[in-house]
């Protein structure tokens, strides 16, 4: 393929954006077919080889297929996601530092601080850095630079339980179990199932 013009290229653009589309949900197209219709529909070509209460029906059963299928895909990476988690947070106990709560929160303290203890109603402040335990990391206020603050019983189990450890000036390391995270939800750049470990600052309470 060679790009001579820049219709050529905008053209190379618009059809590599739909085509990522379409890799990055996983549908299983005719491409050859899309593309025939797309020449045509690109030409004002008015033949209908489908009625719209056809083309209705068939887009509704195609679209609560992929969605079964997305459930289905879903559930099977959150259920490997727990099950690395549940491997890593066994052997994650035996590290030097290491203690966990009856809940299964395991946490490290890195420094403590004299400041006071929050409690669930409180509103924190504090600095963070949050990653997967493949090392990605998903959130970091450390990273942009801006220190966050939150009512402390409006966020996961995991925090909630654990910054009440935490005085005022404390670093602690917490390792979050997904029953005390997000569960079987993928939120943002997070998998159903996983386990999250998050550094964590207490700078002040409210």
């Amino acid at each position: 393929m060679e790009l001579k013009t820049n219709k050529d290229k905008i053209s190379y653009i618009i059809g590599e954006d739909i085509g990522g589309s379409l890799f990055r949900e996983g549908y299983d197209l005719e491409i050859e077919v899309m593309i025939d219709a797309l020449r045509m529909a690109a030409k004002g070509d008015t033949q209908n080889l489908l009625s719209e209460e056809e083309k209705n029906t068939i887009m509704a059963v195609w679209q609560q297929e992929m969605q079964a299928k997305k459930q289905a895909q879903m559930q099977q990476e959150g259920l490997q996601a727990r099950e690395e988690g549940k491997l890593f947070l066994t052997a994650n106990r035996n590290q030097e530092g290491v203690k966990e709560t009856e809940s299964g929160l395991q946490y490290k303290v890195i420094q403590e601080g004299t400041g006071v203890k929050p409690m669930a109603t409180d509103t924190v402040n504090v600095h963070y850095h949050g990653k997967l335990i493949n090392g990605n990391v998903f959130d970091s206020s450390v990273e942009r630079g801006e220190p966050i603050s939150f009512p402390l019983n409006q966020v996961i189990q995991g925090w909630t339980e654990g910054l009440q450890l935490m005085t005022v000036g404390s670093k602690y390391t917490f390792f979050i179990p997904a029953d005390l995270a997000y569960g079987d939800s993928p939120v943002g750049t997070i998998p159903a199932g996983s386990t999250l470990v998050f550094d964590v600052e207490l700078l002040g309470v409210n």
